[in-house]
């Protein structure tokens, strides 16, 4: 959620910003008006409490005195009647103008580049070349059938499209892949949690699933939880309400799960396979920082990423996303794609967003400075290090050979206990 702040003092900055991606910028003004009728009515209920308060003063006067205080004791219910109604005006204003402020989106980047689309998305880095491949590779659908990695036929019938079941060495290498990321982690400095797989609409609307993802999501409606659509939801959550004090950041969290997305409307050959499916493994890192150091640790996640895939051995590149292909609730986001060989194009693997205080503001996260003062917004950042699927599918189709086996890049040997598959 944006900074009131920011509306009242650079409202055409902040028309910009949302115009950048895409997004309707009368939102500006619905805000300000809820926001000039909500301060109107909170001067106008303080100067009342003022005027009861002084009437009060003057009824116990009058008592004391002997006097006839008739006439100032209604003069009194009146003002504390009028108080009552002015309050709940104010609750109303107050919850309009929060339900206006959810749905305005953070602002790009001055960084950021402005676009219309993907297309517009700018490639930054590469590492690795392509695999010298002297035979017609396959796409990894094709291997996972002949090597008996992934059941997707048998998924559809225990559940429904898009829920693979993994079988045999897929499911060992899916369990090494989440063991090393999970290592890596830690080894990085990152501090493990093990999150539940449902979050309450609380949550989902602390880091901007909603309002703006609830189509996305599977709710569980006797309840009125949803499941996880990505770690960072229950994650960063995790200190929702709380004032941390400043020597404590920046707190760096990593966690597995399961995640869960509709992905409604996705169809076609980009879908096939692992490439989009609705259930799937991915470790999550969560930074929570000081606002000055957020720009520095969104490059310290991304090169972390990076060397992910340095280990595995996999051609990746990196792309800085220009302003209409940004989320909800980014200001500025890194892609990670890797080569795919039997596609012969590049998947998604990693994003890597910093939301500066935007997610902390609606889940209230604060610091409390070394030096004293009031409570300030931390900045928020997270990152998949590594959305599994698409990593699975480059994996298999990167060190396939011409027999259609699978060999194991050398990092993975110590949690596979194999390093062939076929």
């Amino acid at each position: 959620m944006l900074d009131i702040k920011i509306l009242r003092e650079q409202p055409d900055l902040v028309r910009a910003g949302i115009r950048r991606k895409r997004e309707d910028p009368s939102l500006v003004d619905k805000a300000l008006e809820l926001d000039l009728q909500r301060r109107q009515l909170l001067q106008k209920g303080e100067t009342l409490k003022s005027r009861k308060n002084t009437v009060s003063a003057q009824v116990a006067a009058m008592k004391a005195k002997k006097e006839d205080a008739t006439a100032v004791i209604a003069e009194m219910r009146g003002v504390a009647d009028e108080i009552k109604m002015l309050d709940e005006e104010l609750r109303t204003a107050e919850e309009a103008l929060r339900s206006v402020m959810l749905q305005m989106p953070n602002l790009p980047d001055p960084s950021v580049p402005d676009g219309t689309g993907p297309e517009d998305n700018k490639p930054i880095a590469h590492w690795g070349e392509p695999p010298v491949i002297d035979f017609p590779p396959k796409p990894h659908w094709d291997l996972v059938k002949s090597l008996g990695l992934i059941d997707f036929d048998r998924g559809t019938k225990v559940t429904g499209a898009g829920f693979p079941v993994y079988v045999g060495k897929g499911a060992r290498l899916e369990r090494a892949l989440i063991s090393f990321f999970l290592d890596e982690a830690m080894h990085a400095g990152y501090t493990e949690l093990l999150p539940p797989l449902m979050v309450n609409a609380d949550s989902a609307t602390g880091t901007g699933q909603l309002p703006d993802k609830e189509g996305q999501m599977y709710v569980v409606q006797s309840d009125g939880f949803f499941l996880v659509p990505t770690a960072e939801v229950p994650v960063t959550n995790f200190y929702r309400d709380e004032i941390l004090p400043e020597e404590r950041l920046p707190v760096r969290l990593c966690a597995y799960t399961p995640c869960f997305r509709r992905e409604a409307g996705s169809y076609g050959k980009d879908v096939r396979g692992l490439n989009r499916v609705h259930q799937f493994n991915k470790v999550e890192l969560v930074n929570l920082v000081h606002p000055t150091a957020s720009a520095e640790a969104l490059e310290s996640m991304r090169a972390y990423a990076e060397s992910l895939l340095r280990k595995l051995g996999l051609h990746y590149r990196v792309l800085l996303m220009c302003a209409a292909d940004l989320g909800f609730t980014q200001t500025k986001k890194y892609d990670l794609e890797v080569w795919s060989v039997g596609q012969q194009r590049w998947l998604e693997v990693s994003s890597i967003s910093n939301f500066e205080s935007f997610q902390a503001r609606r889940l209230n996260i604060r610091y409390r400075p070394a030096a004293g003062g009031k409570p300030e917004m931390v900045h928020t950042l997270n990152g998949s290090a590594l959305a599994l699927p698409r990593i699975v599918a480059a994996l298999l189709e990167h060190y396939q050979t011409p027999e259609g086996k699978v060999v194991i890049p050398s990092a993975l040997h110590a949690f596979t206990g194999f390093e062939v598959i076929g």
